[in-house]
């Protein structure tokens, strides 16, 4: 097996994504298999399905994986969109033992902005870029000249008397039927909180809400540029291998 052909997972509040990742150049190197997330998504019920999809590749090596949580040392410190019974497992060790594969764990929006930050608009971006990953909820990752500020979670910002991902996420446009400039208006107050308190200079909106970018970007009144990501939804899958890469490249 090619060194450089690692499997990816991005674990989501609706889905869960794997695909093998060439980690020199960010293409997937398979087809991306989906399967919806389990629930309750408790960690024997995704630790299942990581191996499901694990065997189906017939993979074997190291594994990479995004996570909905605050992520430290492999622990979950904290549980968004998934079961709350995951705070404080050890989310490297559970799926390396249904996997059968050495995993590494990072937060899910954080390795989709370092896919974003090797491969995508992000490259060789100076200053402060915002990476938003806008779905189930809104992850975020934030760079400081290329450099990783982990676990930020701006989509848990106070925001309209509960917090921002309740208020601009994905499945908030679809529960209320918000049309694309109702959403877009919530988006770019959003938007221009972040803008006021970090003055970045690019804004990066992935999940699953990048693929329609035209649909509401009229809408948004920024100062800052704003792009869609590159690798749009696949962005977790491919940052997660880069993640597992790197990290085995520093034991």
């Amino acid at each position: 097996m090619n060194p450089n052909h690692i499997l990816g997972f991005d674990i989501g509040g609706t889905g869960i994504k794997g695909a093998i990742v060439d980690v020199t150049t960010g293409e997937l190197v398979t087809e991306r298999v989906k399967v919806l997330t389990p629930d309750p998504a408790t960690p024997d019920a995704i630790g299942h399905a990581v191996q499901t999809i694990t065997e189906q590749f017939e993979y074997k090596g190291i594994i990479g994986c995004g996570f909905p949580a605050i992520v430290k040392n492999g622990i979950a410190l904290s549980a968004a969109n998934i079961d709350k019974s995951w705070i404080n497992v050890n989310v490297e060790n559970l799926l390396s033992k249904y996997s059968a594969c050495p995993v590494y764990v990072a937060n899910d929006a954080d390795v989709a902005g370092m896919a974003e930050q090797a491969f995508g608009f992000a490259a060789n971006q100076p200053g402060v870029v915002i990476v938003l990953t806008i779905g189930t909820g809104i992850g975020s990752a934030l760079f400081y000249n290329g450099v990783l500020v982990p676990n930020t979670e701006f989509g848990h910002l106070k925001f309209h008397k509960s917090i921002a991902e309740h208020y601009a996420s994905n499945i908030v446009r679809k529960e209320k039927h918000l049309n694309w400039e109702k959403f877009g208006g919530r988006l770019d107050e959003f938007l221009n909180h972040l803008q006021f308190i970090f003055s970045p200079n690019l804004f990066i909106i992935g999940g699953g809400i990048s693929k329609k970018f035209d649909l509401y970007k009229q809408y948004l009144t920024l100062e800052t540029s704003i792009v869609p990501a590159k690798f749009q939804n696949d962005a977790g899958v491919i940052g997660a291998a880069l993640y597992a890469h790197r990290k085995k490249e520093t034991k």
